[in-house]
This record gives C-alpha cells, structure tokens and sequence, in this order.
C-alpha cells in the first residue's frame, strides 16, 4: 500500500477562520468552559516562573550576603507561593475537569443535532454516511478534529503566555554587560555577537518543532488509509465477540478469515506495513532531527548563560533564573511554533466537520398546519406520482394514481423491488416525488409544515430499532411518560402474557447493556413492542411493514383477529408479502415494476385470473396446499 508524502494545505487565513468558528461557537454554546480553560492556561504558563524568580533570589542570597533573616523571609515566601499556587492550581484542574467530561459528548451532539435536522433524503445517501464515517473515524483514530482543535488552541494560549513570561525575565541577560576588567570576555557585550546568536536561536527554536510536524504531517495526510485500517481491525479483531455470530463462527470456521487479516506483517500498522516503513525512513528521521535540534539549543543556552556568570556579568543566582527562563521561553516558542503547524494540518479535519454541519437541506419544509379534525377525516391522494432515486437514471415509482382515506385497511403487495418501500417512504414525505404530487386534504403536503405532516404517521418499519432503555420508554420513545396507556398499547399488541413475567414491569431494561437486570428479547417480542410504540403515538395513519415476519402464526393470527381493535378509527397501510393476511383489508394495492398494477377487495383480485394478484395468491396457496398434504 503507497501512502502519501505531501497534501496541499489550508491558508492561514482559512486556518484562521475555520477555528475562530468554533471559538464562536464555544463562546456561545460553552463559555464557562471556554473560561475556565483559558484561565487554566494562562495559570499554568506564568506560575512556574514565579518559582523560577524566588529560587533564584534564594540562591543569589546564599551566594552574597547569607543574611538569615533574608533567606527566612524568601524561604517562607516560596514555600506560601508554592501551597498557593498548588491549591489555586487544583482548584482550576478540577473545575476544567469538570467541564471538558462533557466535551466529547456535547461535539458528538453537534453531528446528531445535524442529523436528525437533516432530510431524510440527504441522510439516506451514501455519500452522506461516508462523510460521518470519515469524521468519526478521523476523531476516534487519529484524534483528528474539534477535541483536538480547542485542545490546540489551548496550548496555543498556554505557549503564548509563556514566552510573555520568558521575556520579562530573561531580558536583562542581554542587556547585563561583561565588566571590562573580564578582558577578552567582553566580546559578549558586542552586537555582532548578540544579534547572530539570537539568529541561530530563533532558527534552533523554529527547526525542532517544524521536523516535529513534518514527521507528524504523514499520519494526518494518510489519515483515509489510517481509518481503513482501523475499520478492518474493528470488524475483523472482534467478530469472535459477537453472540449473534458465534454459530456460524465455528460452523465455518470464519476464524480463518479474521487470521488473515489480524496476522497479516504488511497491513498498515504492522510492522512491515507502510507506516512502519515511514517510521524507518522520513518519519524517523525527521523525529530524531527535531529531538537532536532541541538539544543543540538546550547546549547553546547553557554554555551562553555560564559564559556570562563567568565574565562576572551576574551573579550564580540570576544564572540560576536565566536558565530556567530561557529554557522555558524557548520551550514555549518551540511549542508556539509547533502548535500553529499543528492548527493547520488539524484545520482540514476541523472543516470537515463544519462542511457537514453545514449541509443544507433540500427539502421545502412548508408553513401550512394541519387541521387536528376530531373525526380524523383525513385523505391521501397519488396524482400521477413517479420517482427515481437521486443519481439513478431508472425510476423506482411510475405514474401512481390513488386515494385513500382515514378509516380504511390498505394493503400493499408485490414482487421484491416492485415499488413497495418507495411508495411508503413518499407517503410519509422521507423523499419528494420526481414527478406528480402527493395530496393531503386536496393541498399539495409540501406545503404542511413538515414535522407536523411527519406526526400524523405512525411507522413500524421493518428493520425497526428499539433501544436498551427501560421497556415504558420505547413504548412511548419519551423519558416521561403515560404508563398506563404505554401498557394497553403493550397489550393491544399482544405483548400482556409477556408484560407479566417481566421482573420489573415496565422498567425493565431491554437487554444488558445498560443493566444486569435487563432481559433480551425475542424477534417477535421486540416486534410487539414496535407496534405498541406506533400505536402510543395515536397518529391518524399507522404503517406496518412485515409487522408479523417475526411472529409464530398463532401469535400471528392473534394479531389478524384483533387487528380492527387494535387499529380503531386509524387508516391503515399494511405491507405484507404473505397474501393470506391481507383478506381483512378493505383495499388491496399491487405494485409490480414500479407501477401499481391493480387495485381493488381480496375477492374482486384473486378472481382475476389473469392479474398478478391471482398469481401470487396461488403461487403461495400451492405451498400450503403441499405442507398440509405433508402433514
């Protein structure tokens, strides 16, 4: 695998812009984190010099006069300063511990806000799942993004204040003169010597964190090759984990498999993979070029320093202090410059994130409310509609022309692929037609505020998800919340005998995850509790996609004989590909080809030889007909 030795990166100015954002946005949304951050950065700079000062002072004192009512007075003020600064210190550590707990949690709510804001449409592309995919891998893997952009700036804060520190106190190092009684060490006084010595100290000081992120830069601009790696080991390291799969583990032997890719040497990270050859080669080198940068300044300080204390410039009390400074003003330039080369490689990932924030959405949302009719007189009209997915040339829906109306059992059949889904998606408004108009009332229901249109539809969808929160709260997908109808929906859905053995009723936790008391249920039971959810909702329509696949049949004609009880006054959609449960409904839809082919009762169907329904029914009819001649 050949992995990338440059990208282009972001301008200062965009650098600049992208993270000046999400300051704005934490000023905003977070500012006493923010505060408290950068108090704890401020703080943390300029202590340490305060320790830096006093020592030095201590020292000079022993060194000079050695007056004991001086030393007293210094040692007590440094051993007071020290308690303080460490009590202050901890006192700020705690509260910025507080609020940077939350950090991850409140960046991970900005990309769920977005999505549960962003159109269906938009969410179900793929290239939309591969964007959020990127970031969390991005954030999970190399710790790319905003954790690391305000933790960044934080040293960038912390960096600054340290080189305020370092100046005020390690000026007078070049301005202190060499006494002319030193002789030939009087050159350190002369200009010609000051100025080029700081000119290969600020070159030493930019060189070692500049190799430091060169050395850095391959893995953020590998960062794709990066996360591939990190989604194969995550599915590949711990299949062997997963219940569901362990069956078929060891039917088939799909260890094998996970042994070629958890022992392969020339995978990513192994150690004949690529990385490993970058570490060997660039990487290294320029890692080990900044370490040895860093100790070519250290030496330059300290022979500068000594040099000065030996000429008589100062005593051994203020070299004491002049090292210690400079060695953290030069720590602290050295940061600073790393710290900015660091802003900008992360800056690309930061922008990622605000890309997809940004995303706009497509879909007009409406103005018009919806008239909440007691009688739930509501009715839907197909008016020529045709569809086709976005980027596909073939429709998935062609000229579909139906009404329908509140009261009524609707079901829809057909092949796989026939337009089934598709049609639904467009009934409860996740896509927009192509062609056509979808009507609510005689009114185009593009022009109904969308997330009202959104609550007169109750959807079990087939591949439903239910959390592992408390069985009430799925019920009512609500933390607070009527219990007592949560528990006859429960019921209506043939979930009572079950509700019954439950060690802790409607508060049992659906599986273990978030309590040991918590109870794993069946297919059919957390299919039960999906269409007691739809029925909580109390919308005027009700769709159920395969609502019984799950069900044993007794279970399942259960259902079928109470499925007016449990409907009540609500329409009905009802999806199914067993065509013997359809018989209860008033109207039966049957796609074929994106099309609906026919309409009409049960009866008026499957008395139509020469329709598609008559063959699905017999085409079925003929497999009972064999399992009851087998029995």
């Amino acid at each position: 695998m050949k992995l990338k030795k440059k990208k282009e990166l972001m301008s200062w100015k965009e650098t600049w812009n992208t993270n000046k954002r999400l300051l704005q946005l934490l000023y905003t949304q977070r500012p006493k984190m923010l505060g408290i951050c950068i108090l704890m950065d401020i703080w943390n700079a300029l202590t340490p010099y305060v320790g830096i000062y006093l020592s030095a002072l201590i020292i000079e004192e022993l060194a000079g006069s050695r007056n004991p009512d001086t030393l007293l007075r210094l040692v007590l003020t440094t051993l007071f300063s020290a308690a303080l600064i460490a009590l202050a210190g901890a006192f700020l550590n705690r509260l910025q511990a507080v609020e940077n707990a939350g950090f991850y949690y409140y960046s991970r709510k900005l990309l769920d806000d977005k999505l549960m804001d962003m159109d269906f449409c938009i969410l179900d592309e793929t290239e939309t799942n591969s964007a959020l995919t990127t970031i969390l891998q991005n954030q999970g893997g190399g710790g790319w993004g905003m954790g690391r952009a305000f933790n960044l700036i934080n040293d960038l804060i912390s960096s600054l204040f340290s080189l305020f520190g370092g100046i005020a106190l390690t000026v007078t190092l070049f301005t202190s003169r060499v006494p002319d009684s030193a002789g030939n060490m009087t050159f350190l006084n002369s200009p010609l010597f000051l100025l080029p010595l700081l000119a290969v100290m600020l070159a030493v000081i930019y060189l070692a964190p500049a190799l430091s992120n060169k050395s850095d830069s391959y893995y953020a601009f590998n960062s794709g090759t990066h996360n591939l790696a990190n989604r194969l080991f995550s599915h590949f390291g711990f299949l062997g984990y997963q219940n569901q799969l362990a069956a078929d583990m060891r039917m088939y032997r799909q260890d094998i498999i996970c042994e070629k890719y958890n022992s392969d040497k020339t995978s990513t990270f192994s150690s004949k993979g690529p990385f490993a050859g970058l570490a060997r080669g660039p990487m290294g080198l320029y890692a080990a070029a900044s370490a040895a940068v860093s100790g070519i300044l250290t030496g330059v300080i300290y022979v500068f320093v000594c040099l000065k204390a030996w000429a008589g410039a100062f005593g051994i009390g203020m070299m004491t202090q002049y090292i210690g400074a400079i060695t953290r003003f030069a720590t602290g330039l050295s940061s600073l410059i790393s710290v900015t080369g660091q802003i900008r490689i992360n800056s690309t990932f930061l922008k990622q994130i605000f890309d997809f924030l940004d995303h706009p959405n497509i879909m007009y949302q409406g103005s018009l409310t919806i008239e909440k009719r007691n009688d739930r007189q509501y009715e839907i009209e197909f008016r020529d509609v045709s569809f086709r997915y976005p980027g596909s040339e073939q429709y998935a829906l062609r000229h579909v022309n139906m009404k329908f109306r509140v009261g009524q059992r609707l079901a829809v059949v057909g092949p796989n692929g026939s337009g089934k889904t598709t049609f639904i998606k467009l009934l409860c408004r996740l896509y927009d037609p192509t062609e056509g108009t979808i009507l609510l009332n005689g009114f185009d229901i593009r022009k109904y505020d969308y997330r009202e249109y959104l609550s007169i539809f109750s959807v079990v969808f087939q591949d439903f998800a239910l959390t592992d929160m408390p069985l009430g709260e799925n019920v009512a997908a609500a933390g607070t919340y009527n219990r007592e109808l949560a528990q006859s929906c429960l019921i209506k859905a043939g979930f009572e005998s079950r509700l019954k053995e439950l060690p802790k009723g409607m508060d049992t936790y659906l599986k273990k995850t978030l309590d040991e008391d918590g109870v794993d249920m069946s297919g059919g039971e957390s299919q039960k509790i999906a269409l007691a959810r739809a029925l909580y909702k109390d919308s005027p329509f009700i769709v159920l996609d395969e609502p019984t696949t799950a069900l044993d049949p007794i279970a399942e004609a259960e259902i079928y004989s109470k499925f007016n009880e449990i409907i009540e006054d609500k329409t009905a959609i009802y999806i199914s590909h067993r065509l013997s449960s359809c018989k209860f409904c008033d109207e039966i839809l049957v796609f074929d080809k994106g099309g609906v082919v026919q309409q009409g009762s049960h009866e008026a169907l499957v008395s139509d030889a020469a329709g598609k329904y008559h063959a699905l029914w017999y085409a079925q009819a003929q497999y009972y007909a064999e399992s009851n001649a087998a029995g």
